[in-house]
């Protein structure tokens, strides 16, 4: 009976924390990967390459528990006579998320325009299993350029039926984090606690989710760790507070 209970001790031990999955998607140049990597590090880098499709990973606390994020940076989705082309990439990232975050420029009305046909997009492949989404206006900095009026993003995510957020990946840390945190906390919520998984089972679950999401190579990636690698610091591999 001792034995046994060691046996379950040490395998709740093990067991790995939950992930909390997540997809951002919008139109090109929009600061998708600027908005994850501002949230994950804290830092705001500035120049990455478009259209990567990276998924991001980190261990973090929230509310208390330690979970894994993965945010999946889906390519830049664009519109051609009124009509988006929707890349294998987003659906399957959708197919995959808990949640999915909807993005657009406040200095592009184009990738505003975008966002009603990406959240039919979104209801059509969830289905059933319709992922939480959240709203996120980006760029709000940018007075001078700004083509999307202030009013124009909550009456649009009050008609989809979302939450609402403008932000500045690029001046503000804290409204970049205040959207996130919030969307990991409802799913935190939504979500069972992780226990252990017999080994075939989750083995059989990576083989039932890897396929779903592709890891595009790029001929800059190289370039791009070695730019990120003081920006990114150690701090990045270790558990830290959301």
């Amino acid at each position: 009976m001792r034995l046994i209970q060691n046996m379950t001790s040490i395998a709740e031990s093990a067991a790995p924390p939950r992930a909390i999955r997540m997809a951002v998607i919008g139109g090109s140049g929009v600061g998708k990967t600027a908005l994850v990597v501002r949230f994950l590090t804290r830092r705001f880098i500035g120049d990455y390459e478009r259209n990567a499709g990276n998924l991001y990973s980190r261990e973090v606390q929230v509310d208390g528990e330690q979970v894994t994020i993965q945010v999946q940076d889906t390519p830049g989705v664009e519109m051609t006579d009124n009509t988006i082309n929707l890349p294998d990439h987003v659906t399957c990232s959708v197919q995959w998320a808990d949640a999915v975050v909807l993005v657009y420029s406040t200095t592009d009305r184009r990738s505003f325009d975008l966002i009603e046909q990406l959240h039919r997009q979104v209801v059509r492949t969830g289905g059933g299993n319709m992922p939480p989404v959240i709203l996120l206006a980006n760029k709000s900095d940018l007075l001078h350029l700004r083509c999307v009026d202030p009013q124009q993003g909550p009456l649009l995510a009050s008609t989809l039926g979302c939450s609402f957020y403008e932000v500045s990946a690029s001046e503000d840390y804290s409204q970049v984090h205040r959207a996130f945190h919030r969307l990991c906390c409802q799913l935190a919520k939504q979500q069972p606690p992780a226990t252990a998984a017999p080994p075939a089972a989750t083995n059989s679950t990576e083989k039932r989710r890897s396929p779903l999401i592709p890891r595009p190579k790029s001929p800059n990636m190289q370039d791009l760790k070695r730019r990120f690698r003081q920006a990114l610091s150690a701090k990045v591999r270790t558990v830290t507070s959301v």
